[in-house]
């Protein structure tokens, strides 16, 4: 994985393939390579270059960063590699980094593509976020098994909960990356949660933009994904089912149809123009 320095951190970044470049953004406390199980192998197979990278947190760096470091983060890396203006792909955290870059560089991005995202805070998701925080800050160790449901509660689609062989897989898979991947840097990315609305400033937004929703997603209920979707006036939504928080890694050949889907269709749009 090759390394370069962007704002003072060194950042972590893969770049596979050839064609026009996609830049993939991860969510909190995933490296980069996640998204290497699935959509950089059919990003490939159709003709695109894939970069993916370990956000700030990942990568090291002093705690008490903000989104706009991110963004500074992937902008940096996008000029580094002289891309130009290219294609985005986020997801949670992450599609709040590519939403705010479409703000503050929008000569750098041609396409996004945004899911299981949220412009604003609500009660349960702020109620949520502090009250992990307040668990990984408190150093309690919580037993690798009671984490792995957890997480498969709060990540995954009923419909995965109830196949009883692919949930071994995942529990197994949850339980390997337990609470001792909490760094100071991780806990850090927990505190980048949305503080206020910023619905009206994305309608400012004229980057053609895909946003998609999970419809099982507990952590980011589709309906904060659909919100985003109207803000934005060049967006269109799109709601997969029997998906959850993860639904890139639940079903990924629907997720990786609407990504390519969206780009072709995009872009024949924005040729015919």
């Amino acid at each position: 994985m090759p390394i370069v320095e962007i704002n003072g951190i060194k950042l972590n970044y893969d770049d596979i393939g050839e064609g026009e470049p996609v830049v993939l953004v991860m969510g909190t406390a995933a490296t980069g390579r996640v998204w290497q199980l699935h959509q950089v192998p059919a990003l490939v197979e159709a003709g695109y270059r894939a970069i993916t990278f370990d956000n700030r947190g990942i990568s090291p760096a002093e705690p008490g960063f903000t989104i706009d470091d991110l963004v500074r983060d992937t902008a940096g890396l996008i000029e580094y590699l002289e891309l130009g203006r290219c294609r985005l792909v986020g997801t949670s955290m992450g599609a709040q980094v590519c939403t705010e870059l479409m703000l503050a560089r929008p000569e750098l991005v041609g396409q996004a593509v945004l899911m299981a995202t949220r412009g604003r805070p609500d009660a349960m998701r702020a109620a949520m976020s502090a009250a992990e925080q307040e668990l990984r800050d408190s150093g309690v160790q919580i037993p690798a098994k009671y984490e792995a449901i957890i997480r498969a509660v709060q990540n995954l689609s009923p419909a995965t909960l109830n196949n009883d062989a692919g949930i071994r897989d995942w529990l197994d898979v949850f339980e390997l990356a337990s609470s001792t991947m909490w760094t100071p840097g991780l806990r850090a990315q927990l505190r980048l949660d949305i503080k206020k609305s910023r619905l009206d400033a994305y309608r400012a937004i004229r980057v053609p933009t895909l946003v998609v929703g999970f419809a099982d997603d507990v952590r980011l209920p589709a309906y904060l994904a659909r919100e985003v979707a109207d803000a934005i006036p060049s967006a269109s939504y799109l709601e997969l089912p029997d998906c959850g928080h993860y639904g890139y890694l639940e079903r990924p050949a629907a997720v990786n149809a609407a990504i390519l889907n969206f780009f072709h269709d995009a872009r024949t749009e924005f040729l015919l123009k």
